[in-house]
């Protein structure tokens, strides 16, 4: 594996950086301020736009989605840069430096990427046309509803939403939550995930299907708070009702059955994507940790004296290092050997990399002392956001029970020879 960036990642990295220190950290406190004074409480700042338009004129645009994904040939033109995956993780470790602002800015944020990559892969050409193109294009935003409040969510078998034919259309009940995007005023499309056929084998059972946020039985119950944060300044996350809501049955996503597998294809980039961006979360707060304590003293020395800091500062460079390495590794197996090859790595990362950031993020908070933990500084939300990610896309757990089986099995084999 060639450790340097090839010339149109730099050329990119470049062009990213200096967007980031020309407009998208000023903007910042600006972003805040239009939180504090806005009436309508899910409303997303007007800054927001102006970034998103800034961003597109550069060409710094739809950085995920790789080439052979487009919604035509022109996905590296129009639509995107058609990077590998290789390409984009320094990018979206970039913009993981501004967290609520960057990955937005650049039409790279969740859910829509993975609702995107999603459209792309197994969407028909009015399914891409009528959704993929706004999306594409920033005009409209999405919400993907997989998880349930009265099921273990981890096991996607478990979820108990019915997605019911019914001549020309399918009937879709059940109940959702932390349906990230879903509260957000420009979300115009639900990609939701339930049980065509309750008899079939367990990984047949489930399909995805489009339910346009305006159909009649559709109810957006209330926000969900994340750490007592409602996360507006993005979307939030919902808790959704649905009740005898009607579709088409031309809004099935592929076939039926094939819901399980689309869930696999669309969190394994996911996975990465987080990962990439919580780098860039441990990068700033890093930063962060290093100028304070330079700036503060205690018991007459600056604390960045204290040999207790100077082991933190030092771990935190040496977790960060593991980390990008490791990511990159997986980006480059993702590229070459296809997203099931990665298969071990792509876990690896999920479980390795919040954890370590979780652990930078909270010696940067102790350094910060009282300003830690308040909305002066940007590292309380940007831990609750990262720890969320020992939950989102599967939890550690069920990560680690996957990979030591797959690595059991190699030993077992052996056994039966």
């Amino acid at each position: 594996m060639d450790f340097a960036f090839d010339e149109k990642t730099e050329e990119l990295r470049g062009q990213l950086l200096e967007f980031m220190d020309s407009h998208v950290y000023p903007a910042e406190p600006v972003f805040e301020r239009q939180l504090a004074e806005r009436d309508d409480p899910w409303a997303i700042p007007p800054v927001v736009e102006e970034l998103k338009a800034e961003a597109r004129k550069r060409g710094l645009w739809n950085f995920f989605l790789p080439g052979d994904r487009s919604v035509g040939a022109s996905n590296a033109g129009r639509h995107g840069q058609g990077l590998t995956n290789l390409q984009y993780a320094p990018l979206a470790e970039i913009t993981g430096r501004s967290i609520r602002l960057a990955p937005t800015a650049v039409n790279c944020a969740a859910p829509d990427t993975g609702n995107m990559e999603v459209l792309a892969m197994f969407g028909n050409d009015d399914q891409k046309k009528q959704w993929l193109e706004p999306l594409l294009n920033g005009e409209i935003r999405s919400a993907f509803a997989m998880t349930e409040p009265d099921v273990a969510s981890s096991d996607a078998r478990n979820i108990e939403t019915s997605i019911r034919r019914d001549g020309d259309e399918y009937v879709v009940n059940g109940r959702k939550w932390y349906i990230s995007g879903a509260m957000n005023p420009a979300c115009k499309i639900f990609i939701v995930m339930g049980k065509t056929d309750p008899e079939a084998a367990p990984h047949k059972q489930q399909s995805m299907i489009l339910v346009p946020r305006d159909t009649p039985g559709l109810t957006v119950k209330r926000g969900m708070h994340v750490f007592g944060y409602d996360d507006s300044d993005h979307g939030g996350h919902a808790e959704v009702l649905f009740e005898d809501v009607r579709v088409p049955v031309e809004n099935l996503v592929a076939g039926e059955g094939d819901g399980f597998a689309i869930a696999q294809a669309r969190l394994g980039p996911g996975r990465i994507h987080h990962c990439m961006r919580a780098i860039g979360m441990a990068e700033r707060a890093l930063e962060l940790m290093c100028r304070r304590a330079i700036s503060r003293e205690a018991f007459g020395k600056p604390i960045a004296q204290q040999g207790v800091v100077q082991d933190w500062i030092a771990e935190s460079r040496v977790k960060i290092e593991q980390q990008r390495l490791l990511v990159l590794k997986t980006a480059w197996l993702m590229d070459t050997v296809g997203n099931q090859g990665a298969h071990t790595e792509i876990q690896a990362i999920k479980i390795s990399t919040p954890s370590a950031v979780e652990w930078i993020l909270d010696k940067a908070v102790q350094v910060h002392g009282a300003g830690g933990v308040s909305q002066d500084f940007p590292l309380a939300a940007m831990w609750a956001g990262n720890r969320t990610l020992r939950l989102a896309d599967g939890p550690d757990e069920v990560h680690k029970r996957s990979l030591a089986r797959r690595e059991l099995k190699k030993y077992l084999s052996e056994g039966a020879k």
